[in-house]
């Protein structure tokens, strides 16, 4: 994703990577390859297209084997890698999601990402990284603690051909127009306008980042581990109110593994005509819907009268775990240097629709016209959206404590006031109740504890 067009590709998935004072030539056929652990917590078609990456790596060299073990979700690889790491069990690479990058730092139980390159003789373009995406994972001056991998923010599906049928001639960029969408769609007898889960990373993490509120005091958690909630207190509490009104006229309704289906199942099956949900889904959707049926992708929705700010990054990074002999160390690194080839990099966001994390490859593939082919087209918007702005302390990224149990509390208040009918303040302020009593188990456990 740099250089050229064939070869500028270099730059993508993770960081500009060059091959510098280490070269890496096949072993004789009697040498034992080193063997390396990689646990990842994607599973379905992304977890598949994980272990072909890992595939590929193997048979693209003799001196290492890399072992990629799925852990079934985002929340057992982070305390499965935990519990590893105390019972000095841990894999080399490990991907951590968003929302354990605190846990991570603060466990001091990694090689930093710089420090792990720099030493197997790799020179990396860091600045190329996207500001969005790399502050996620950064320390307060910058430098990166993991590798982002597998980035993606939230986006806006809506079907075209249902909108046609509804008489709906503009495009979803306002709450207010999306309000107009549903009714227009409901009037046209389509029982699901738009579909919505209890999972708050677009509903109210996504949604307070492009409207410029905070979630929690601290910038975010960013300066302090005594950071508290405030999400109780912002726009989110009307967007909740907003929500829950289009639910009471069967303009929003509720899809959730738990009532039988999620909302992207939702929309492939033309059951919902509109959602929210990452851009990772995108290639799962294109694949999914019926041949012919028109779709379109935006950026998520703003109230009129915003002043759009960026939004999060979300996906996971891959952290190299301490404590393990210098020979994985250099198999980690080969490996991570061979996911930001050229051919590996844009393999990735063609299978997958992940986005590339630096500059220059989105520079790249956009030269290539690869964001011209139909499908493929609409996945530059997420990185518009995460780049709209600079990023700022409500912008910057979440780094929260405890925030997996934090989304279980305004998740479980979702669902209360969604399913039980119950008051939308009392219950976020329940959760914001719930949330700080994590926040501050977790200074407690971190007592002295600084963030960098």
């Amino acid at each position: 994703m740099k250089l050229s067009v064939l070869t500028s590709v270099l730059a993508g998935l993770l960081a500009a990577t060059t091959l510098t004072a280490t070269t890496f030539t096949a072993t004789p056929a009697h040498a034992e390859k080193t063997k390396f652990e990689f646990w990842y917590g994607l599973s379905g078609d992304l977890g598949e297209r994980v272990q072909e990456a890992c595939s590929k790596f193997n048979q693209s060299q003799g001196d290492f084997e890399i072992v990629c073990t799925s852990q079934n979700g985002y929340d057992t690889t982070l305390q499965n890698t935990i519990a590893a790491y105390r019972a000095k069990k841990q894999p080399a690479i490990t991907q951590i999601y968003d929302a354990g990058t605190l846990d991570l730092m603060l466990s001091k139980a990694f090689i930093p990402a710089k420090t792990l390159m720099a030493d197997n003789g790799y020179t990396i373009d860091w600045n190329n990284y996207f500001g969005g995406i790399a502050n996620y994972y950064a320390t307060a001056a910058g430098e990166l603690n993991s590798f982002p991998f597998n980035s993606s923010t939230a986006m806006f599906y809506y079907n075209a051909d249902a909108f046609a049928k509804a008489g709906i001639d503009f495009k979803p960029d306002t709450w207010e127009q999306v309000e107009e969408a549903a009714r227009k769609l409901k009037a046209a007898g389509y029982e699901c306008p738009m579909g919505m889960s209890f999972d708050t990373w677009a509903t109210m993490e996504q949604f307070s980042a492009i409207h410029n509120q905070p979630i929690a005091t601290q910038a975010n958690g960013y300066k302090g581990l005594d950071a508290e909630v405030v999400f109780n207190k912002t726009k989110f509490v009307d967007q909740v109110t907003f929500l829950k009104k289009m639910a009471d006229e069967k303009l929003v309704v509720i899809k959730t593994k738990q009532l039988g289906m999620d909302v992207v199942p939702a929309f492939t099956s033309q059951t919902c005509q509109m959602i929210q949900t990452s851009i990772a889904d995108h290639g799962t959707i294109g694949k999914t819907l019926p041949e012919g049926v028109k779709w379109e992708v935006a950026m998520l929705p703003v109230w009129k009268g915003t002043e759009r700010q960026n939004s999060l990054v979300g996906g996971a990074s891959l952290w190299v775990m301490a404590g393990l002999p210098d020979a994985q160390y250099k198999g980690a690194a080969a490996f991570l240097n061979y996911l930001g080839t050229p051919e590996m990099a844009q393999w990735w966001s063609t299978v997958t629709g992940y986005i590339p994390v630096t500059k220059t490859g989105f520079d790249a593939m956009k030269a290539n016209g690869f964001y011209d082919k139909a499908p493929y087209k609409g996945r530059e918007l997420a990185i518009a959206s995460l780049t709209y702005t600079p990023t700022s302390e409500n912008t910057r990224g979440i780094r929260l404590g405890g925030f997996t149990q934090i989304r279980k509390e305004v998740g479980t208040a979702l669902e209360a006031i969604f399913m039980q009918n119950a008051d939308v303040q009392t219950e976020l302020d329940k959760a914001a109740e719930r949330s700080n009593a994590v926040l501050r188990r977790f200074e407690k456990t971190y007592a002295g504890q600084t963030l960098n």
